[in-house]
This record gives structure tokens, C-alpha cells and sequence, in this order.
């Protein structure tokens, strides 16, 4: 692989102005503060970070990724009463789940999907996650429908030890199809949009054998220029493949489809406004069919005991995934090793990469 020298040097000496500028250049989507608190850490360390560190730090601490909303304090008024919360969601969804303890709920706020009992054999869990596609949706209407679709299954197999996708389902907010509102520069109209998402998630979901089972649409001038596109999935589980666990030792084993430069600053772009500028190549290539291929080796191998733990290719690709993984015991990378659509891209665009239909595997050296 050639070697790339993107070492940031004069990172930690920059003020804000130029942090800003550099921010603005690269496409980090951090604010004021979020560069600061990084340049501070690198100051700490005594080190210029490389392209990667930063492009890392700014994918993880996106919106799309951290949730940042729904972590920060907030204040309303209801019924003429003001109401305080520290963090939103720990205090409301996640207090109200922790309080209520159900024995029925088998996983919670803890992996890709949450799982509740099934069967009264309590043998099997079902598992089910949905999130949303809007950015994607709004400037590429059919790829970003697919891959939210693709996203929403991958996380699915990557809960516990993988369970099965059976079947998918939506909730879309798409503008007025008879609008009159005028709309900015190449902004795609209400019908384009609608038309795309429809037909981005079913064809994903059909080419991969999986039904469509449910679904609601709104249409409000509101969600001209942004639609709201929510996509989930849900699948099947058997109870002793709820958990998970990474060991030291274990190798890093990345199966299904290549890594290339599509989606890149996916994440990041997920979290900012969109204008004129917006280049759809942030927005990912996705490919059903090799998500299907990787679906029935994975269960396969799952079933076998081939591997300790799993996780999918996310926002953020491998630096989502194997920083996930590795959380309590670290990690190597090889980059070289990656399979690659296209050999003339950058370590860092291998790291962060959000190409489609990849999962990530801990797998014990005596199984390989």
C-alpha cells in the first residue's frame, strides 16, 4: 500500500479561527468546542494527530453517531409547568426501562438491537431496531432508502451472536406532493423523494427475501426540504445467542462486501445542514445481494461457534466497529488486509468508511 503522509503537524498550535477553516475544509462537521477539546487532548499527549485520529473523533462524536440531542439538558414548559431534564434520554426512556426491570427484556440499551422473550418455550428472543435516513433521503432518494434498509438489517445480524432478519418495516414524513412551495437550488422535489424511498425500500428488502410487513406515510410541506424516512427491521434469536464477548488474542475478521470511498463523512454529514453543496458521495452504494450472501454465511457460522462476537459496519465503518469490539481490550489494525474496491485509497478513508454490507468479526485464533 503507498504510504500517505497525512500527519496534521501543526494541529495543536492552530486557534480557533483556523480550526474552524480546517474543520470547514475537511468536512468534521465539530464545533468550536468539540475542536477544542480535541486539539487540548493532542496538546496532552504531546503529539500532532494524523488525518485518521481526527476523522475518527469526528465521526464518533456526530450527531448521527452520539445522539448528542438527546444526551443534552432541556427545558419545556407543559401545562404551564417548566420541566428540566439533565440528559433526555437516560432520564425518560432509559430510567423508565431500568425502573419497570422486565425479565421479558433480554437486552436493552446495550447492543446494535434490543431483544425481548419470545415463545413459551423461552428459547428464542426477537429482536428489533429502526432508525432514521433522512440526509441520505433528501439528496439521493432510492440509494439512501437502500441503505437504510441495509443498515437496519446489518444491525439486526449483528445483535448477540446474529439473529435472522424476517421482516422490515417503515414510517416516512415526505412534503406535500402537490406543493406549490417553492424550492431552493437543486433541491429534488416532494414527488422525486417520495418515489425514490418507496422504491429503495422495497427492492432492498425483496432482493434479500424479507417483507416489508408494516408502514405509515405523512405528508406535510414541513418535510419538503428534509423528509423524514424511518426504517426498521426485525429478526429472530435463540436465547443462548443473546451475548457476546471479545477475548484477548481474538483476530479481527471482516466478511461481506469491499471497502472503497463511497460514504465517506456519511456520519458527519448525517448531522449537518444540507445546502447547495451537499455532494451525494456521502451518501452510500448499497448492494443487496452481497448482504444476503453475507447474511446466510454468518448464521452459518454462528451456528458452528466460529466466532466470539460480531458487530456491523456502521457510521464510522471500521473505526465504529473494531473501536466498538475492542472497547475493553484493544485492538491491531492491519489496514493493508482490507478487501478494497479501489487500491489508490487512503488509510484513513479505509478506517472510516462507511461502504456497505460489511460485518466485522472477533474470532478465537484456533477457529481460523
Amino acid at each position: 500500500m503507498k504510504k500517505y503522509e497525512d500527519q496534521i503537524s501543526n494541529f495543536i498550535k492552530l486557534n480557533k479561527k483556523e480550526l474552524m477553516a480546517l474543520n470547514d475544509f475537511f468536512g468534521w462537521s465539530l464545533n468550536d468546542l468539540e475542536l477544542k477539546e480535541a486539539q487540548d487532548y493532542f496538546k496532552k499527549i504531546k503529539t500532532a494527530p494524523f488525518r485518521g485520529d481526527i476523522e475518527t473523533i469526528a465521526q464518533t462524536w456526530s450527531e448521527h453517531c452520539k445522539h448528542k440531542t438527546f444526551s443534552c439538558p432541556v427545558k419545556f414548559k407543559y401545562k404551564g409547568k417548566t420541566k428540566r431534564y439533565k440528559n433526555l434520554l437516560k432520564e425518560t426512556i432509559v430510567k423508565a426501562t431500568n425502573k419497570l426491570n422486565k425479565p421479558w427484556c433480554l437486552s436493552v440499551f446495550s447492543d446494535n438491537a434490543g431483544v425481548v422473550e419470545f415463545g413459551k418455550d423461552k428459547k428464542w428472543g426477537v429482536a428489533f431496531k429502526a432508525e432514521t435516513h433522512n440526509h441520505p433521503c433528501a439528496i439521493e432518494p432510492y440509494g439512501g432508502a437502500e441503505t437504510g434498509v441495509g443498515g437496519v438489517i446489518r444491525d439486526i445480524l449483528g445483535v448477540g451472536l446474529g439473529a435472522k432478519p424476517v421482516l422490515n418495516t417503515d414510517n416516512f414524513c415526505f412534503g406535500r406532493l402537490d406543493s406549490k412551495m417553492p424550492l431552493p437550488k437543486k433541491s429534488l422535489s416532494a414527488k422525486r423523494i417520495f418515489a425514490g424511498v418507496v422504491d429503495g425500500v422495497r427492492d432492498y428488502g425483496n432482493r434479500m427475501g424479507i417483507p416489508t410487513a408494516s408502514g405509515g406515510i405523512y405528508f406535510d410541506d414541513g418535510y419538503a426540504l428534509n423528509p423524514l424516512v424511518y426504517v426498521g427491521c426485525a429478526g429472530m434469536i435463540p436465547r443462548n445467542k443473546i451475548h457476546k464477548k471479545v477475548y484477548s488474542g481474538d483476530l479481527i475478521v471482516s466478511m461481506g462486501g469491499r471497502t472503497g470511498r463511497d460514504g465517506i463523512h456519511g456520519a458527519t454529514f448525517s448531522s449537518a445542514n444540507i445546502d447547495e453543496d451537499t455532494s451525494t458521495a456521502a451518501v452510500q452504494i448499497g448492494h443487496a445481494l452481497n448482504e444476503k450472501k453475507a447474511l446466510d454465511a454468518l448464521l452459518k457460522a454462528r451456528d458452528l461457534n466460529l466466532y466470539s462476537a460480531v458487530t456491523d459496519c456502521g457510521a464510522g465503518g471500521f473505526s465504529s466497529a473494531i473501536g466498538e469490539l475492542g472497547q475493553e481490550t484493544g485492538a491491531r489494525v492491519y489496514l493493508e488486509k482490507a478487501q478494497l474496491k479501489d487500491s489508490k485509497i487512503a488509510p484513513w478513508e479505509i478506517w472510516v468508511s462507511e461502504s456497505q454490507e460489511r460485518m466485522v468479526l472477533s474470532v478465537p485464533s484456533k477457529k481460523t
